[in-house]
């Protein structure tokens, strides 16, 4: 009886996936369209301009739309929306300072992003806490950190390090959500979770192509996985549209 009553469940689970994602697909139709100019004209990264940075961040404010279409009101409802959404904003802001990198704003870039992963894990919450999940992610933040050390110089040293351990942080938050079986499951759990894998790595793409060694095809590798993880992340935030105390009424049975 327990395995048909989590089939059951998991059959509920999927069936709620799919009727999310068929009512919240149309508003993502923008998205995907200016992703796609993005990777069509595939502009030179060696000659940015105005052109090319609003190119580059469209696609992300695009999700500033998709949120905006769930009204103010459930911004306003949801702080943990607000927080993505907010997260949305200072990442796009990261993304027309990277476009000049090479012209000395690669850390402001860094700096947009770091605020971006603070409100993302925010958002996430500290429930569950997951304390192997975060031991697991501390483990692996300071290898990568030892990894890319022989190569950082000057600020970097310090300002790397302080954003993998952002950025971990952020990964353990989404992560520790994951609950794929039983009456708690919630789709939007699995999308936050996978947008911030993908979104680790995208940057680890770019601290190993910066600091260490050329990454084949890195910016197609790093701007797909930046694109999915922040769809992904975005797709999160519209998992409380129920009442709140309807919610917690939810999670209580």
């Amino acid at each position: 009886m327990s395995g048909l009553a989590l089939n059951s469940r998991a059959l509920s689970a999927a069936l709620s996936y799919v009727l999310q994602v068929k009512s919240e697909g149309p508003k993502l139709v923008p998205f995907f369209k200016a992703t796609c100019v993005y990777f069509v004209l595939w502009l030179p990264s060696s000659s940015p301009s105005w052109v090319s940075a609003l190119i580059k961040c469209l696609p992300v404010f695009c999700l500033w739309l998709f949120l905006l279409a769930h009204g103010l009101g459930f911004l306003l409802a949801h702080p943990s929306a607000t927080r993505i959404f907010v997260g949305l904003i200072f990442s796009t802001l990261g993304d027309a300072f990277l476009i000049w990198q090479d012209q000395g704003y690669f850390v402001h870039g860094l700096l947009m992003f770091a605020v971006t992963h603070m409100l993302y894990a925010s958002a996430f919450g500290m429930r569950p806490l997951a304390l192997r999940t975060g031991l697991v992610m501390a483990v692996m933040s300071g290898l990568f950190y030892a990894f890319l050390y022989p190569g950082l110089s000057g600020p970097f040293t310090y300002l790397v390090g302080a954003y993998v351990a952002l950025i971990s942080f952020m990964g353990w938050r989404a992560i520790a959500g994951l609950r794929l079986v039983g009456a708690a499951w919630r789709w939007t759990e699995l999308a936050a979770g996978s947008g911030a894998v993908l979104f680790i790595i995208s940057d680890v793409t770019i601290a190993v192509n910066k600091f260490c060694f050329p990454v084949p095809y890195a910016r197609a590798l790093i701007m797909s996985t930046y694109y999915a993880a922040q769809m992904l992340i975005a797709l999160s935030a519209v998992e409380n549209r129920e009442p709140v105390e309807d919610y917690r009424l939810s999670k209580a049975n």
